[in-house]
């Protein structure tokens, strides 16, 4: 077997797991944790060591670093959770097929929470998505404009579960897929197209019909992916 090199933690990587152990054990969200002085006299390290580690933890969401005051343990988020899978999900979506898998997480994801919507939306939901509905009707000739109203509609039936991860799950599915609603938005055909698809999954919900919302919503994401592939091919023949 070909020898291979391990590669050895650097200093400050090092006291970062060593400061994730600590805020584990010791700590909750939003406590303050000890100041640079104490991390170096406790790990035996230099400021700067102890600064890395303190950024590193930063970049992971684990803390929250202030100029001038102490860092502190961050409070978990959906959001967090999802902007730690972007770099991955950046390379899946690379290909035609990472872009599928994609597409199909996307229907598998707002079939089940048009579903929510249809059995839990109450008359103040039902208010918002209706204003929404309408700014989308009005926006159809006007792309930019379009493409805000929809995610914003889409994103309101997210919400209307009260989960905030599939909220985050949601929001992080479509803005990887910026690449899809970009193209799919270049035809005002395609957006007229999809207002009326809108009215159905908010006539359904309006209706507390899940079974109709989640074919409305289907056919909906089915057309959304079809011309998506098909404006793609125009565009790079």
């Amino acid at each position: 077997m070909p020898e291979r090199r391990v590669k050895r933690q650097r200093l400050h990587e090092q006291v970062a797991l060593q400061i994730e152990d600590i805020i584990r054990d010791n700590y909750k969200p939003g406590d303050p944790l000890p100041s640079e002085r104490e991390f170096m006299e406790l790990f035996d390290v230099g400021r700067s060591a102890v600064r890395e580690a303190l950024t590193l933890l930063s970049r992971m969401g684990l803390v929250v670093v202030r100029n001038g005051e102490k860092a502190r343990v961050a409070e978990p988020t959906a959001k967090a959770m999802i902007d730690d899978l972007s770099g991955v999900a950046r390379l899946l979506l690379a290909d035609a097929e990472g872009i599928h898998h994609f597409q199909e997480a996307r229907a598998l994801l707002e079939i089940g929470l048009v579903r929510i919507a249809a059995q839990q939306a109450s008359d103040k939901d039902l208010q918002v998505l209706r204003a929404l509905l309408d700014d989308n009707r009005d926006s159809q000739d006007d792309s930019e404009a379009f493409l805000r109203s929809d995610e914003a509609f889409h994103i309101a039936i997210a919400k209307i579960g009260g989960n905030p991860i599939f909220t985050a799950v949601y929001t992080g599915v479509v803005e990887w897929l910026d690449d899809q609603r970009n193209i799919s938005a270049k035809s005002l055909d395609g957006n007229r197209t999809a207002y009326q698809a809108h009215e159905k999954i908010y006539a359904a919900i309006a209706a507390h019909d899940p079974v109709t919302a989640e074919q409305a919503m289907e056919d909906h994401l089915t057309a959304v992916a079809e011309r998506y592939w098909r404006m793609k091919a125009i565009i790079e023949a």
